[in-house]
């Protein structure tokens, strides 16, 4: 049997300010959302524009408290060409939360504290 990546799933407490996090972070865009019939939920499905695999924003409308991520040992991963552009970026949304200097490699924090490492295309 033969299996390939399609998406990973972060369920969101604010589905716009995550949007917004993610556009202006990283670039990603909404390329398919499905409304529950009833509304209890939406799914954003993100894309880089670049490969298939997708980044999926769920989001419960009768959810009232922001999620308790436990350790947080999970994350996500980007690679790019403009590191330092990146950074600097990241540095002004004031999103960085971590950063191992002697790997060349930082993470960054979305709205619902969920982290996404950086690292240089190499």
């Amino acid at each position: 049997m033969d299996f390939k990546f399609v998406h990973n799933n972060v369920n969101v407490f604010d589905l716009q300010k995550s949007l917004a996090f993610y556009d202006k972070a990283l670039g990603l865009k909404e390329v398919r959302r499905i409304n529950a019939p009833d509304d209890s939920f939406i799914i954003v499905y993100l894309s880089d524009n670049q490969t298939n695999h997708r980044l999926e924003l769920t989001w419960l409308r009768d959810r009232t408290e922001p999620y308790d991520l436990g350790d947080n040992e999970i994350h996500i991963a980007f690679t790019t060409q403009h590191y330092q552009e990146a950074h600097q970026l990241h540095q002004q949304m004031e999103c960085i939360c971590f950063e191992n200097e002697a790997m060349g490699i930082y993470f960054i924090e979305d709205p619902d504290g969920y982290w996404v490492e950086i690292l240089p295309e190499r």
